[in-house]
């Protein structure tokens, strides 16, 4: 079981979730009047984009209306449960963005080993890897809730099979559900709590709750360190 955090503004149904990519092919629908001419603006397969429209369909209902060709020429254009879903998509995008720029870990430590700006740091819960410029071995990482990945222990990917190579284990000690997003606070050890956003659908789906064992994963690029103030 995954608790997916690093954010891409989704809405599931089933098996079907709307991702970005998804909300970029209605809008290009919606500018351009069909779905060929919107998947050649955005550089993708016709045939695939017709398909993912038929895919999103089968779970959300009717999102593009057709019109066939004739003396006013054919096209496509939004249904209302399309302008809907891409309303709610925009509404869960800004909630995220919000709290994300408010919600951040920062972490105090010392570079232990460096290749160019990427480095090793110690911190009290673990060792992790970052991008620091050079300029001292005490630093200071932050970290953005919406780069956490939360994940069962038992079925974390190794860390040779995953490009998030920053691997902490701890457990959630606090959920702070908005209306749309929650944020999730989990002790990963040495006094130090990691902030993580999952949304509030996830959190009830997934029986996330106070005590629930995970792993908290991000990338090192995600991972932004400063030289600490003396």
């Amino acid at each position: 079981m995954e608790f997916s955090t690093e954010f891409d503004a989704r809405i599931g149904h089933g098996d079907v979730t709307l991702t970005e990519r998804d909300v970029e092919l209605l809008r290009a629908i919606d500018d351009h009047g069909s779905i060929n001419a919107a998947a050649t603006a955005l550089g993708r397969s016709y045939s695939r984009a017709q398909q993912r429209i038929v895919e999103l369909e089968a779970a959300f209902g009717e999102l593009v209306t057709r019109t066939r060709g004739g003396s006013g020429g054919g096209g496509s254009q939004l249904a209302d449960r399309a302008r809907t879903l891409l309303s709610q998509y925009d509404r869960l995008r800004a909630e995220f963005t919000g709290v994300a720029e408010t919600a951040e870990t920062v972490l105090s430590g010392r570079v232990v080993d460096r290749d160019g700006e990427l480095a090793t740091v110690e911190t009290a819960a673990s060792t992790v890897r970052a991008l620091v410029p050079e300029g001292g071995e005490s630093v200071r990482l932050t970290l953005r809730a919406d780069a956490v990945t939360l994940q069962s222990p038992t079925e974390s990917p190794s860390a040779d099979r995953t490009s998030a190579r920053n691997r902490l284990e701890g457990t959630v000690s606090d959920i702070d559900a908005g209306e749309s997003v929650a944020l999730v606070t989990v002790d990963i050890g040495g006094g130090v709590s990691l902030s993580a956003l999952v949304t509030d659908a996830s959190v009830e789906k997934l029986d996330l709750r106070p005590g629930t064992a995970v792993v908290a994963s991000f990338k090192a690029t995600a991972t932004r360190g400063v030289p600490a103030a003396r």
